[in-house]
């Protein structure tokens, strides 16, 4: 039986996975707040020069990867899957996170940060 988009464990799971995509990039970046929630960026970057943030909600967990807005290119090649995910400029929110999903967001940070750190 598959979990329901609201059960905390999956949602949870999810926010951990996200997290970890994130973590290769805590060594490169500082870490800094925006309106409470903890975010990486470059270092003395101004507060809305963020590169990305990971936000867990009661029914999802949300990716904001700043990148993405800046350099819409960014998304060109997206799965049909990923982005369906993209809810907002720059802000990608799931319920669940599987293997193949998680490789291309896996991806398309890696891909972020090249353009993100390039224009700093």
């Amino acid at each position: 039986m598959a979990a329901s988009a609201a059960d905390p464990t999956a949602l949870a799971a999810v926010e951990a996975r996200l997290r970890a995509i994130l973590e290769p990039y805590r060594a490169l970046l500082e870490t800094a707040t925006i309106y409470g929630i903890p975010t990486l960026r470059r270092p003395a970057a101004r507060a809305h020069d963020w590169f990305a943030f990971v936000k867990p909600a009661a029914k999802h967990v949300s990716l904001f990867l700043l990148p993405v807005h800046t350099f819409p290119e960014l998304t060109a090649g997206l799965s049909p899957a990923l982005a369906k995910r993209l809810t907002g400029k720059s802000t990608f929110t799931f319920t669940v996170l599987d293997d193949a999903l998680a490789a291309e967001v896996e991806a398309l940070v890696a891909r972020a940060y090249e353009r993100y750190a390039a224009a700093g």
